[in-house]
Order: structure tokens, then C-alpha cells, then sequence
């Protein structure tokens, strides 16, 4: 993977015609949730693998999973032919040591989902597994429909910065990120990556050429000012 700051990744990725989109502006990661709880895939696995397949380095695919057992976290990320995984099931410590032990080569990225009242529990996971994951991503719980990610919804933007400053590792900020809104959020936070995907759709649910474009160009800008 190439060096993991000032990171700009969109996901939910459902076709050809958008990765060749988000390839022409400049986006560093592409992210697909697949095998998803719902068992509403946006995409095939085949044409998942295919687009992971074409991209150039840096440019690079990460397996957005719900999956929570080592062996089959492994297993899936070999089969897709990607070199890093967004974890956002609730894998337990060992899970995370195993996987680490076992693929060493995978970077890992663990899910921090941010809800009303779990700041504390969020800090000591943290701590907990600091050592067994490459970075750290934070989410937006939805209370109603229980969500924990994709849910389009910001947080409170306070406790991923005291995430930030906790964290021996990078963090990524999700959550409700939008052109609008990303630059403050990199000034408030200070991430080492951003990641968008319901906050650049158009109303067909397509990705939206002008929105990624002003996504990235938003994100580069505050990087720059918080360098």
C-alpha cells in the first residue's frame, strides 16, 4: 500500500463506468462492501475482482467486510485479490491478533462506530487493539435503523478527533462526509484518509462526476493546511 496519509477513498463502487470515473479524479482507495449483511451486494464479487484487477498503483481496492472469523476475513481479501480490509463487524481481539498473525502482508483497517454515548468504550478499544490493525476508520451509528456505516449520517466530529489524538495509528473519518463538509471535518479532525460513498451519489445513486471531483479537490486542500 502506498504511504497511508492525506488518503482519499469512495465507496460502495458498483460498476465499471464508476471506477474509470473515480480513477480519472484522482481517487486514492476504491471500497467495496461485499458480502453484506443485508445480502444487498451493489456489485458481483466477479466484477469486483475484475475492477481490483485494473487498478493501478497507488490506486488500490480495500474489502469492505462484515465478516468477523480470521480464517474467512483471509480467505475472501485472497479471493478478491485486494492487500487491505475495512473490518466493520464486531471481530473480537482475537480475531484481529489472528489475522494480523496470519497475513501480515494485509493491511487491516478496524471500525470505530460512533454512537450518542460510547466515547469511553470507543478510547479502550483503541488501546486494546491498537496492535493488532494498521488504522482506524470511524462511523456514524444510525439509531433507527441500526446501521453502522453507509448510513450518511455525520457524528460528533469532537470524538473522532480525541480518537485521532489517542490512536498510535491513522485514522480514517466516515461518516456523512460530503464536498461540503470534508475540508472542516479534516480541520476539526485531522484524519490520515477521508472515505465518501452516499455523499457523492446523484439521485439515480449513481456517483456524481462535479461531487467527486470537489470531494477530492476539498479533502487536498485541507490536507495541505493541516501538513
Amino acid at each position: 500500500m502506498t504511504d497511508m496519509k492525506n488518503l482519499v477513498q469512495v465507496a460502495g463502487i458498483i460498476d465499471d463506468k464508476e471506477a474509470a470515473l473515480l480513477v480519472e479524479e484522482g481517487v486514492d482507495w476504491f471500497g467495496f462492501p461485499l458480502r453484506l449483511p443485508s445480502g444487498k451486494d451493489d456489485i458481483s464479487e466477479p466484477d469486483a475482482v475484475r475492477i481490483i484487477g485494473g487498478l493501478k498503483a497507488p490506486q488500490a481496492g480495500v474489502l469492505i467486510s462484515y465478516l468477523t472469523d480470521a480464517q474467512e476475513i483471509s480467505a475472501f481479501t485472497t479471493q478478491l485479490g485486494v492487500t487491505a480490509v475495512q473490518l466493520h463487524g464486531d471481530v473480537e481481539v482475537t480475531q484481529l491478533r489472528k489475522l494480523k498473525a496470519a497475513r501480515p502482508d494485509l493491511y487491516v483497517l478496524k471500525s470505530l462506530v460512533v454512537r450518542e454515548d460510547n466515547a469511553d468504550g470507543l478510547l479502550k478499544l483503541v488501546d486494546e487493539v491498537a496492535d493488532s490493525v494498521d488504522m482506524f476508520i470511524t462511523d456514524t451509528f444510525n439509531p433507527a435503523t441500526g446501521a453502522k456505516g453507509a448510513t450518511g449520517l455525520t457524528h460528533d466530529w469532537g470524538v473522532s478527533a480525541e480518537l485521532v489524538r489517542r490512536s498510535p495509528k491513522p485514522l480514517m473519518m466516515a461518516g456523512g462526509l460530503n464536498p461540503e463538509n470534508v475540508a472542516e471535518a479534516i480541520r476539526v479532525v485531522e484524519p490520515a484518509a477521508v472515505d465518501a460513498h452516499t455523499g457523492l451519489e446523484g439521485p439515480d445513486g449513481r456517483k456524481d462526476r462535479a461531487k467527486v471531483a470537489k470531494f477530492v479537490a476539498e479533502s487536498r486542500r485541507a490536507f495541505a493546511e493541516i501538513a
